[in-house]
Parts: C-alpha cells; structure tokens; sequence
C-alpha cells in the first residue's frame, strides 16, 4: 500500500468508530479551547491596555508619593539625637499636600506644563432631573493644565479657569458618557446645567472629548472639578499628584531629572534621604499591566499542556485497545502482502487525525471564547496566529507520541498468530 491508501484506511477506521474517536477528540478539543481562549482574551487585554495609555501620551508622567515601608502608626518624623538634642531628620512618611504641589508648580522652571490634580472620589452618581449614570463615575480635581497634560480635549465649553481653582466653587467639566447618559444624544446642552455629582450640585462649564474607555480605564466615566474643590469631597485622596507633560519626547529624561531635583528641595529631603517619591511613565504602567498578563498567559500555557499529556494517555490507552480488537485484521493486512511500515503508519495516521482534529476544534472554540472577552473591551477582533500554529503542532506532537507504541506493537505482530485470533 502507499501513503495514500494507508491514509484513507485510517480515516475510514476514525470515521467507523464515532463514539470512541469522538470522546478522545473532545478531549484534546477543551485543552486546546482552554489554551487558545485564555491567550486570545490576553491578547485583548494587551490590545486595550496598550491602546488606552497610548491616549495619555508618550512625552508625559506623573508624580505621585511613595508610602514608606515600615511606618509606625502616628508617626509624623524620623528622629535622631545629636550630641543629647534631637533633630529632624526628614518627615519621609509625610504625604504631598497642596503648598508643596502649588511650591513645585510655581519653580519649576523646565519648559514643560506642569499640572497639579487630586483624585475626589469614586463610583458615584450623577444626576440631572430623572435621569442619572451608573455608580462608577470618578471625580478629578485639577488645574487649567491638568485637560494638556493627560490628554483630554474640549467639545464644547470652556476650561477651569484661575477663578474657579482659587475659589474652589462648584463648577466641573464632564465625560462624554456621562453627557450622553444625562443628556442623550445631544451632550452639548449640558453647558451651563446643573447637575448634581454625589448629593451636591455643580454647574458644567465643559464637555470633553471621548478617548474610549474600556474594564481598566474608564475615561469617560470622569468628572473634572478644581483641585481646590475636590479635596473637600468625602472621600478624597490623602495626597496630591503632579502630572509634566513636554513637548516632545527628547525631553522626557532632562524633565524627570529636574523634577527629582526640584522636588527633592520642595519636600525638604536631606542627601541620604531616598526618594519618598515616585515618578511614573504612562508606559511603564502599561508595561507593569502586560508583564503580568504575560505571567497569567505562561500559567495557562502550562494548564493547556498538562490537559494535553492528559489527553495523549488517553489517546494512546484507546489506540491499544484499537490494536487488541483489530489483531485480526492486522493479520488480515499482512497475509494479503502488507509491510509493517504499512500497519505502524496506518496505526500513527489514526492517532494523529484524532488529535489534529481535536486541535482543529479547539482553536476554533478557542478563538470564539476569547473574542468574546474583545466585545466586552470593545477591542477589535483577534487570532493569535502564533498559538494557532503552536496547538497545531502540539497537537501533532502529541497525537505522534500517543501512537508510537500502539503502532510498533500492531506492527510487530505475526500474521498466523493474529489471524488464529478471536
């Protein structure tokens, strides 16, 4: 026989035995389907994230403070003795309040935009007449730099003006989804309405433009207020943070280093202070997301993979038991002229079809599974080639190693003896 006719033998045998073929397929089909869908999903995730901080933009970064390790309940100083006196050493543990941001802003001599804003609260509901959004609006307290610097344009409306940071008086700029839920499908009549954001009212001033948002940034879901404002809502954070954006990314490293600098003296830190601050990239954030993502991926790699030895043990239990019910015409094959290259390859064909078969649908499940997750990001659709051809492959593997010993034994038994065989 040729390669051929030893292949469509074995097909005819898979087809002829549905039940057992079936079972074996299914479940080489879910370990693949666990592995291509988890990686496809990843992938979306990889795709959301990167296309989110991309919107903050390359040539920025923010300042935030760093929580001292091992700080003491109440502890406001370090302290050290000096010859029987004591003496400050540096207040470390010490959050960024409002002069310090304001006295950095105003030195800061880099030319660069400088922006000093303050989370005000979260998962809240805004209102105006009956209709109101979901929990999950954020409120931001910034500056007139603060729309600049993380990448947030105007539809309509004007700024935060010098008037309203120095008041503190409730005015605010609103998201694009919060418009639309509140005003419909004419968001521009939200300019100079109130609404109420929480229990208090605020007259909006701007609309902003969408930048999309997704399960891990939701930056339209946002309500934009002074500074001043929103550090006297319930809830709001301990500590201010400072955003610099440069014009052009060259400029990048020159400005964190000046930062550091400036702001080393802004918080009064001696030289052999660390730093009780951090400087972060919108980047290194996304890089810091994928990093993880990539540890899960390699975790359900591993999964996918102990599923499949799991299927080669039982793919090669049942081509053993095929090998036992088919002596007969095993011998039947070698009385008529056949080799026993002929049989192993009839044998390794079977094993193999099985398990490509499973991998066929298991991609296919896989695939629709993880793009499921896409919709729910709202990224656009996604097939990871890579792992497509890799499942294939294992598969191939997989179905090769299951079948060699079934194969080698069907071949090497004798013709009158299995013939005799009932």
């Amino acid at each position: 026989m040729n390669l051929q006719d030893t292949f469509s033998l074995a097909y005819r045998t898979v087809r002829s035995n549905k039940l057992r073929a079936g079972i074996t397929i299914a479940i080489i089909a879910f370990g693949i389907m666990a592995l291509i869908g988890i990686v496809t999903a990843i992938e979306a995730m990889n795709q959301s994230l990167t296309e989110n901080f991309s919107t903050m933009g390359a040539n920025a970064f923010s300042l935030r403070f760093r929580e001292s390790r091992g700080v003491q309940f109440g502890r406001r100083a370090n302290v050290r003795s000096v010859k029987g006196r004591k003496e400050r050493k540096s207040m470390l543990d010490r959050p960024i309040n409002k002069e310090e941001a304001e006295r950095f802003k105003s030195g800061f001599d880099f030319p660069a935009a400088v922006s000093i804003y303050l989370r005000g609260g979260g998962n809240l509901v805004c209102r105006y007449k009956e209709k109101e959004t979901n929990p999950e609006v954020t409120v931001w307290g910034g500056d007139e730099n603060y729309l600049y610097v993380n990448g947030y344009s105007l539809v309509a409306g004007r700024n935060l003006n010098n008037l309203d940071i120095s008041s503190g008086r409730n005015v605010c700029i609103i998201g694009s989804n919060v418009a639309s839920k509140l005003f419909g499908r004419n968001p521009e009549r939200s300019i100079d309405r109130i609404i109420r954001v929480g229990s208090m009212p605020y007259r909006v001033i701007g609309l902003l433009k969408s930048k999309g948002s997704s399960a891990f940034l939701r930056q339209d879901d946002v309500i934009i207020t002074s500074y001043n404002n929103a550090r006297k809502m319930r809830g709001a954070a301990g500590s201010f943070l400072i955003g610099v954006k440069v014009d052009n990314v060259a400029q990048l490293e020159p400005a964190i280093g000046e930062t550091i600098g400036v702001f080393r003296s802004v918080r009064q830190l001696t030289p052999r202070d660390d730093d009780n601050f951090v400087i972060e990239k919108s980047d290194r954030i996304a890089e810091t997301f994928i990093s993880l993502l990539g540890t899960i991926q390699n975790s359900s790699a591993a999964i996918g993979l102990i599923t499949l030895i799991g299927a080669a043990i039982g793919l090669m239990n049942i081509m053993l038991v095929a090998v036992n019910e088919r002596t007969r015409e095993v011998g039947l094959i070698k009385a008529l002229g056949g080799k026993r290259s002929d049989v192993r390859w009839q044998f390794l064909l079977e094993s193999v079809i099985i398990s490509v078969m499973g991998a066929i649908f298991g991609i296919l499940l896989g695939v629709l599974v993880g793009n499921l997750f896409t919709m729910v990001l709202g990224t656009g659709f996604v097939v990871p080639w890579k792992w497509v051809t890799l499942g294939i492959l294992i598969c191939s593997g997989v179905g090769l190693a299951a079948g060699i010993y079934p194969a080698q034994k069907a071949s090497r038994l004798d013709p009158i003896v299995a013939l005799r065989y009932e």
